[in-house]
């Protein structure tokens, strides 16, 4: 392995880890013994300077990790903040009303009711922690089901789930046209009633 490949290998190894990495897992990692590890690293933090970079590598005891350095914390502290601020998609408003109103329920159920595969929605709102699974429903299969959460109840400044407004449908259905969608949606102007949506759902 030449010299600058083993910056490289470095490099990556700490970006792609992005918690701490102890020196020996990383040299393992690399491929190197722990002395080389250490001289690429050196290497490496000598190449950040060269450039003025705005990361750096941190020793955190026996382990590495790569940071931005403290002069560029505002700068990416207020693109988190605007990523936090996002608000949801509609589809993930969509599939929140569904679930609110009707858990505990599968991912089927919700793709019977919008007409779409709404797997990727659902996901993304469980990472999010405003769904989380409630077991596993004793039918065939054994299908997941979904409930909302406290964060869920905290988001749209709910109590509980008896403060949802009531349903137009005297059948119980779901009618997007009247409900939850835009009387719950998050104020915003309010930071806390925000919740992120990394990853935006395409659907319309």
């Amino acid at each position: 392995m030449k010299l600058e490949e083993g910056v490289s290998v470095i490099e990556a190894i700490l970006f792609a880890h992005g918690d701490p990495i102890e020196a020996d897992k990383l040299s393992s990692a690399a491929g190197v013994d722990r002395d080389t590890a250490e001289k690429l690293l050196q290497l490496l933090e000598d190449r950040y300077e060269s450039v003025s970079s705005s990361l750096t590598v941190m020793r955190l005891g026996d382990s590495y990790q790569l940071v931005v350095k403290a002069d560029f914390s505002d700068y990416v502290r207020a693109a988190l903040e605007t990523r936090k601020m996002t608000p949801l998609s509609p589809a993930a408003m969509e599939v929140l009303t569904i679930i609110a109103y009707n858990q505990p329920v599968t991912k089927g159920f919700v793709e019977h009711v919008r007409g779409i595969d709404s797997s990727s929605v659902v996901n993304s709102l469980v990472e999010k922690n405003l769904l989380e699974e409630a077991g596993r429903l004793d039918v065939p299969g054994k299908p997941i089901a979904y409930k909302t959460t406290p964060a869920f109840l905290r988001c749209f400044q709910l109590s509980s789930l008896d403060e949802l407004p009531p349903l137009p449908d005297s059948d119980g259905q779901v009618s997007f046209d009247e409900i939850l969608i835009t009387s719950t949606e998050p104020d915003a102007e309010s930071e806390e009633n925000e919740v992120s949506e990394e990853n935006t759902d395409t659907e319309q």
